[in-house]
């Protein structure tokens, strides 16, 4: 294990930076997929085959099962890598990779299972498996975050929303004290808040579901997809925020819109966080995920616009939605970038 380091220089790279590799998690306990393994790893199966063509993936397997599964399911196309983690939710439960000016480094937080709701063994050491496995040293601080609940611009502007950051069930914190601690871990000279984000959201409303930073000063956030969408005024609301705010610089955001889901009913008819900002920046490829619906392939064709040099590649998330107390999240969840 390389020693913690208390360097306070940190520099949070853009998601659409050079990537070394991604890393996720092959589903290994089916007690939290409803006793179904096959639908979530059918999803991270289709995703690492996507990512392999240009990425480097990092697949962890949490025991014999789940690597001679993985294994059969994706050949060569990853790097098994044999770890204990609760679940597959990397992006949250990993270490946010940064830099300073000594080099690498791996941040890592405290974790209370989003909140007191999902308290599964492993989940609060796996990031430093992560980080040794990356062999970037620790940067530990002691307040709760995880890392659906934050974008970064690379140029110290962060995303949030209240309702992650300023919930009771977290840390307790003011905004003030909140954007405080942001500085602190991030280097953040600009915290941008949204409200609160989806409906159903397991996460109690990450922001990396409802609103991304695609480059300086510019983002994306998803439109209503008819009437009956769920979300509409929390949509509108969250487009409104974003073109009034500024960036750490003082730029004014450009904002895109993208055609949401709209109204998305898991297996149970319950109303889901089904989203098109899930989606994955990977080198020459953005993953998006897909549930089937009527505006999923204008999604797609706006996010192409967004990053003309990018592959945008739909791929199926169902699996990976669940429903009841399973899944609830898509790739960007279970991934998390390690830059260049």
């Amino acid at each position: 294990m390389l020693p913690d380091v208390t360097e306070t220089t940190i520099t949070v790279p853009p998601e659409w930076a050079l990537l070394k590799a991604i890393w996720t998690a092959w589903p290994a306990n089916a007690d939290e997929w409803n006793g179904d393994l096959d639908a979530p790893r059918r999803d991270v199966a289709a995703l690492v085959h996507a990512l392999a063509e240009a990425n480097t993936v990092r697949l962890l397997v949490n025991g014999p099962e789940a690597e001679a599964s993985a294994r059969a399911a994706l050949g060569g196309e990853a790097d098994f890598v044999q770890a204990r983690y609760g679940d597959i939710w990397l992006r949250d439960t990993g270490p946010i990779f940064a830099r300073t000016h000594l080099g690498p480094v791996a941040l890592r937080f405290a974790t209370n299972s989003w909140g007191g709701k999902y308290d599964l063994p492993d989940d609060a050491t796996v990031g430093d498996e992560v980080a040794a496995l990356a062999d970037a040293p620790i940067r530990r601080f002691p307040f709760v975050l995880e890392g659906g609940a934050v974008d970064h611009d690379g140029e110290g502007t962060v995303l949030t929303t209240r309702q992650t950051l300023l919930n009771p069930n977290r840390n307790g914190w003011t905004k003030e004290q909140a954007e405080a601690a942001l500085a602190e871990a991030f280097g953040a000279r600009k915290v941008i808040w949204i409200d609160e984000g989806l409906k159903n959201d397991h996460t109690d409303g990450h922001i990396d579901n409802i609103a991304r930073f695609v480059g300086p000063g510019r983002v994306v956030c998803q439109a209503p997809a008819g009437e009956d969408d769920p979300n509409a005024e929390t949509l509108n609301a969250i487009a409104a925020t974003l073109e009034a705010a500024t960036d750490a610089t003082g730029r004014k955001l450009e904002v895109t819109r993208i055609p949401g889901v709209g109204l998305y009913r898991n297996a149970l008819g319950e109303v889901s966080p089904a989203s098109h900002m899930n989606f994955i920046i990977a080198n020459s490829l953005v993953i998006v995920p897909v549930y089937g619906t009527p505006t999923q392939d204008a999604a797609i064709a706006a996010l192409q616009q967004v990053f003309p040099d990018h592959k945008v590649i739909g791929v199926p998330s169902k699996g990976l939605l669940g429903c009841g107390t399973a899944g609830g999240g898509s790739f960007h969840c279970i991934t998390q970038q390690e830059p260049r």
